[in-house]
């Protein structure tokens, strides 16, 4: 083997080792600080807010949680385990003293133990739920109390964790209640959509939507952009990428192919199946982006600019871009879609209709839909 390869070879092993050690050292610091802070903080005096809390509190945490048991040895575990692990934690004894907290502080969930003296882990969640509907709330439940665990989820608890649980078992249940929670929140915040100052946008989380300045929307979902020459870039809009989800392939138009403006231009694949889109313009197909179709994950970054699938020579352009929206037109026009969207799938999904009043989202991609809605969907948005 030369010289040079060994040499590599041992460079990339090198320096693979040191990032290991790197990123190791910065763990063990980490846990040395949150140590500390297990150690320090419940030595506070918290009498003022509740007699039994004791609170441990992390930079940048997880999550807040408040647990309430009435036995110190799982209040214990939940502080040993999850301050560990980059979460903030307060516990108390009683579910008075956890209502009380919840009055005055935020937290992103709170632990209740099912079975309690004087005030149970259903009645704290009742309340939570009335006061906090933003908290999500999770039971502590032992093997004889199950049943009554379940029945917590009617009056809003998001599941339970069973005792007694391992270390291990605490921290993944407690990561999966994390995402649920993220997930459903994402569900729920009204979409907000904005001009871009650049053409090529930084990535946009699901509830959020990007029009870069200067590009103009046709009611079909392609964004045109016109080139100093006078030709049109053409591509799919931010809106049409969140609903499609996952693009699989690019059914490409043919170079010299005459289109008029709202004629079929391209098609986007899931699989076996092709949402059409029509044309904003008029003219000639001058290039084909098939760069782009080799590399079809730079959609999840942006859908604009240079990921452009087709250019044309455009025709008619004087009349036909008064057609197409631009500006605050376009954010307009993206909101009007965006509720249309959210009511047309919470239908076919059969999810509850007072949520799309209050604003919640349903934000996924379509690409789980069976054939029949999927041809509705991209019928009802695409191919106007």
């Amino acid at each position: 083997m030369p010289l040079f390869i060994v040499a590599v070879i041992i460079f990339i092993i090198a320096d693979i080792i040191i990032r290991y050690a790197v990123d190791k050292s910065k763990e063990n610091k980490l846990r040395k600080e949150r140590e500390s802070i297990l150690t320090e903080s419940i030595q506070y005096d918290f009498t003022t807010e509740a007699k039994s809390l004791k609170r441990a509190e992390v930079p940048n945490p997880k999550a807040k949680i408040l647990c309430v048991d009435d036995e110190d040895v799982i209040l214990d575990s939940f502080r040993k385990i999850l301050v560990l692990d980059g979460y903030s934690i307060d516990t108390v004894n009683a579910g008075a003293e956890a209502i009380g907290l919840i009055k005055s502080h935020h937290y992103d969930f709170v632990f209740t133990d099912i079975k309690m003296p004087e005030m149970d882990g259903v009645e704290v969640t009742k309340i939570v739920k009335t006061i906090r509907p933003d908290i999500d709330v999770i039971v502590i439940t032992g093997y004889a109390t199950i049943e009554n665990a379940v029945d917590t989820m009617k009056y809003g608890a998001m599941d339970y964790v069973q005792k007694p649980f391992t270390e291990d078992e605490l921290l993944a249940f407690t990561k999966k209640a994390v995402v649920k929670r993220q997930e459903r929140i994402m569900k729920e915040l009204k979409p907000r959509v904005h001009i871009s100052a650049t053409q090529e946008p930084e990535t946009q989380s699901k509830g959020e939507f990007a029009i870069p300045g200067g590009v103009f929307i046709s009611e079909g979902h392609c964004w045109a952009s016109i080139m100093q020459d006078g030709s049109v870039k053409i591509g799919i809009d931010d809106f049409a990428k969140k609903v499609l989800g996952k693009i699989e392939g690019i059914d490409f138009p043919n170079l010299g192919m005459e289109v008029t403006a709202d004629q079929p231009i391209f098609g986007i694949k899931q699989g076996k199946r092709t949402a059409k889109f029509n044309s904003p313009v008029s003219g000639k197909i001058t290039k084909v982006n098939t760069e782009l179709g080799e590399n079809l994950e730079s959609l999840d970054y942006s859908t604009y600019d240079k990921n452009w699938i087709c250019m044309i020579d455009a025709s008619n352009l004087d009349s036909e871009l008064q057609q197409l929206k631009i500006g605050k037109g376009a954010v307009l026009y993206y909101q009007e879609e965006i509720e249309k969207y959210v009511k047309k799938m919470n239908e076919l999904l059969r999810i509850d209709d007072t949520k799309v009043k209050e604003g919640a989202l349903y934000w996924e991609g379509i690409d789980n839909l069976e054939d029949k809605e999927f041809y509705l969907i991209t019928g009802i948005f695409f191919k106007k």
